[in-house]
């Protein structure tokens, strides 16, 4: 299909429709990616609100940024601008909710509520020795009086002999809004709370067997199973304090790892 086609149809498309056709191919991306019907679309999303009556079109008001600020910029600048704008609002927004403190525990009062409207969840990053890496999203969650505790299992991980690392993250959706259920198939940010070491898993001190599964403490605050049979990863679980919980999961702790993924 020719290219001007294409540009044609991607102009009706949302930004999450952008970036979902963006991954189909290289040439899709690049298309997906023109700085003049995201330009259109940063502008319709965050331009200033003016009276009713003085309202212009999203057209109108795409072109009244200046055709050269599209032109000058390389390919994709307005997409990032966009998608850079979206985190903070969310980053915004998610500060006002968590603010208000519980004065007795100094902890947030409506944690829960951040978690669960904003879509928060949490993922584990296995990273193998060759660098190919497993994101594995979370599979249990359940909130404690002062800590959420996260389960992860699979009967399909990579041994661990092939593993080097195990990288927790708080995962965030681009466009999440606390009025709207989240998409969890929708764009989104991984921010890296801790980084364990795996190389020397079997040698850490074991808390506790059964017979099927030995767990390990892996510190800070992580639960590590490991299969009695062929010493495979039987489960993981973390412990994660309300404590600046949602500042570790969107911004990272020192380790900061920030990307967005479709």
């Amino acid at each position: 299909m020719p290219t001007e086609v294409l540009l044609n149809i991607f102009s009706y498309l949302d930004a999450v429709s952008l970036l979902c056709t963006g991954c189909v191919s290289r040439r899709l991306y690049h298309l997906a990616s023109d700085n003049l019907i995201w330009i259109k679309i940063y502008s319709a999303a965050f331009s200033p609100r003016r009276p009713h009556w003085k309202v212009n079109s999203v057209e109108e008001t795409a072109t009244s940024v200046s055709l050269l600020s599209v032109e000058d910029k390389e390919a994709g600048h307005w997409k990032k601008e966009y998608i850079t704008k979206q985190i903070s609002c969310v980053k915004e927004a998610l500060a006002q909710i968590v603010k208000p403190v519980n004065s007795y525990t100094g902890l947030p009062v409506k944690i829960k509520e951040a978690l669960r409207v904003f879509g928060l969840h949490f993922a584990i990053i296995l990273r193998e020795k060759s660098g190919k890496e497993h994101i594995v999203q979370h599979v249990d969650l359940s909130f404690n009086d002062t800590s959420v505790t996260v389960v992860w299992y699979d009967k399909n991980w990579p041994h661990l002999t092939t593993l080097s690392t195990l990288e927790l993250c708080g995962v965030t959706p681009v466009f999440a809004d606390r009025y709207k259920p989240f998409d969890p198939r929708g764009p989104r940010w991984l921010s890296l709370i801790a980084k364990y070491d795996l190389s020397h898993l079997s040698k850490a001190a074991m808390v506790g067997c059964d017979r099927l599964v030995r767990a390990f403490c892996l510190n800070p605050g992580l639960l590590v199973g490991l299969w009695q049979k062929d010493d495979g990863l039987a489960f993981v679980m973390a412990n994660l304090h309300f404590h600046r919980l949602v500042e570790r999961s969107t911004l990272g702790s020192t380790m900061l790892y920030v990307s967005v993924c479709g």
